[in-house]
């Protein structure tokens, strides 16, 4: 990016009002992002880089934080996989006819979160984050089947947490030559 585009893309910011619900199913609230962050975090991922988002919406998500026994009871029942994972996504497709700006619903477990967190030495913040951008990612139709869809996801979450001051969430799993 040129410096006079630069500038006029700070003078022109992306102005984006999203309307977030915010669902907690969890006994211990304890070490949770606040509503303010979690809005943070989704919004940046839905301004950076996206393939059929319409900007000039205003967006409407839903977050659920969710205990194990939730988290294993959706992921097996949509994805065959009978554990906790730590975030789902599920995106709202309206008629194209029905002009609704639901972007759909992240369903994050609590306890797979902070435990991926010490697992890979980040902070909780960074992880929640980084869980929040990926499952809004996916709500937006990216995905990390295959390698290549994998390398522009990771890319894309790689620039919006530099965007938002933290550590690329990738830079443990890069192999050393």
């Amino acid at each position: 990016m040129t410096d006079q585009s630069h500038s006029e893309a700070e003078a022109n910011p992306i102005e984006l009002e999203l309307q977030l619900d915010v669902q907690i199913a969890v006994e211990k609230e304890h070490d949770l992002p606040t509503e303010e962050q979690l809005t943070q975090w989704a919004t940046a991922a839905l301004v950076t880089r996206t393939v059929s988002y319409n900007k000039s919406e205003e967006p409407e998500l839903t977050i659920r934080i969710v205990d194990e026994a939730e988290s294993q009871e959706l992921n097996n029942d949509y994805r065959g996989k009978d554990k906790p994972t730590n975030v789902l996504s599920f995106p709202f497709e309206a008629p194209p006819h029905v002009p609704i700006p639901l972007l759909g619903d992240l369903i994050v477990c609590k306890q797979v979160v902070e435990r991926e967190a010490i697992e890979q030495g980040k902070t909780l913040t960074a992880h929640w984050a980084h869980m929040i951008i990926h499952g809004c990612l996916h709500l937006l139709g990216y995905d990390h089947i295959e390698d290549e869809e994998a390398e522009e996801m990771e890319g894309i979450e790689r620039v919006v947490m530099a965007e938002l001051g933290f550590e690329d969430p990738y830079k443990d799993d890069e192999v050393s030559t």
